[in-house]
């Protein structure tokens, strides 16, 4: 049996990459695992039995959790995103930032680790060599799906040409970038060019306030933008599914699913050029803006609004590409589990 740890998942409402990943699994994985929490996980497994965390855990948070996996009463596995909290811990949680470190060298005591990108597997593997650690267990990269519950992947285009609509998903927050994308909205208005760009997302208590506020000034000064802080998942598809293209310009992610779940609606995806989202941007359907930088947004955004053409060949291009899905996902899993 496959304990999926559900801890602070099971009392997540927001739909953030975390808790995407740990609803998609437990519904792909089906009767082969069973959602558990802590400290109730501590007594459910037997010695054939895995548990599989896709969750941020600590000592501190998870008192026992330690000698609990020293004690080895089962095999454990987890899925690894990021090291973002270390790398930028300016523009992080503070309670993200202490946990960090600790957490990634409990990793070192699993028995099988996978990594949502190639770049956070480097990364977590060069986190433990820095610590000087003698012993750790095998780390593959686990290709995340594209496609949303019940939502069928776009086969052909919309009718009609799609709107002048940008949409960007992610909470608002530094890391996320969306000030960049704001003042590339800002000057291709301010120059005449007629688009909608709609924000979806909560505001992060810590960091997001700017960006809110940055916001109200400019929905103050003009028609096109709009922010839904709120959508459900039915709301954000619809949204997508009418868009000319999703912007994505990111500055830390260890895989980024927005693009993903972009391109399976058949809708070209606007991004920024770190390592694992211009991997998935690679094979098609995707304008990646080297350096990130205001003038690369701006013309990126200017073609895909205005040139049909431009358009139509990135529509294609995302409907016609090999894009993973979560039950690929839970069946590379199993094959290891049994």
């Amino acid at each position: 049996m496959i304990y999926l740890d559900t801890t602070s998942a099971s009392s997540w409402r927001h739909a953030s990459g975390l808790a995407r990943v740990s609803r998609r699994l437990l519904h792909e994985l089906g009767p082969s695992a069973r959602a558990a929490r802590w400290p109730a996980l501590r007594s459910v497994p037997g010695r054939s039995d895995w548990i599989l965390t896709p969750e941020l855990f600590s000592e501190s948070e998870r008192p026992g959790i330690t000698a609990f996996i020293d004690r080895r009463p089962c095999r454990f596995a987890a899925i690894y995103h990021d090291a973002i909290p270390i790398k930028h811990p300016s523009i992080t949680w503070p309670k993200s930032v202490e946990r960090h470190p600790g957490y990634m060298k409990l990793l070192s005591k699993f028995d099988r680790v996978w990594a949502v990108s190639a770049a956070s597997r480097d990364e977590l593997l060069g986190f433990w060599r820095w610590q000087g650690l003698s012993y750790v267990p095998q780390v593959d990269v686990l290709h995340l799906g594209s496609d949303g519950p019940g939502v069928p992947r776009a086969q052909a285009p919309s009718a009609g040409h799609a709107p002048r609509r940008i949409v960007s998903l992610g909470i608002l927050e530094p890391r996320k970038n969306q000030m960049l994308l704001l003042d590339a909205f800002e000057e291709l208005r301010r120059e005449g060019l007629p688009m909608e760009l709609h924000l979806v997302g909560r505001v992060n208590p810590h960091f997001g306030r700017p960006i809110a506020q940055r916001i109200g000034r400019l929905r103050s000064q003009g028609p096109g933008l709009h922010h839904h802080p709120s959508l459900d998942d039915a709301g954000v598809v619809g949204l997508v599914r009418e868009a000319r293209a999703t912007a994505f310009p990111t500055l830390a992610e260890g895989c980024g699913l927005p693009l993903l779940e972009s391109l399976w609606l058949g809708v070209p995806c606007i991004c920024s050029d770190i390592a694992p989202v211009a991997a998935n941007a690679s094979a098609g359907g995707c304008v990646v803006v080297q350096g990130n930088r205001l003038e690369g947004w701006k013309q990126a955004l200017r073609a895909v609004v205005t040139d049909d053409a431009v358009h139509a060949r990135l529509a294609r291009e995302a409907r016609m590409r090999a894009l993973p899905t979560w039950a690929e996902t839970a069946a590379a899993l199993r094959r290891v589990f049994g």
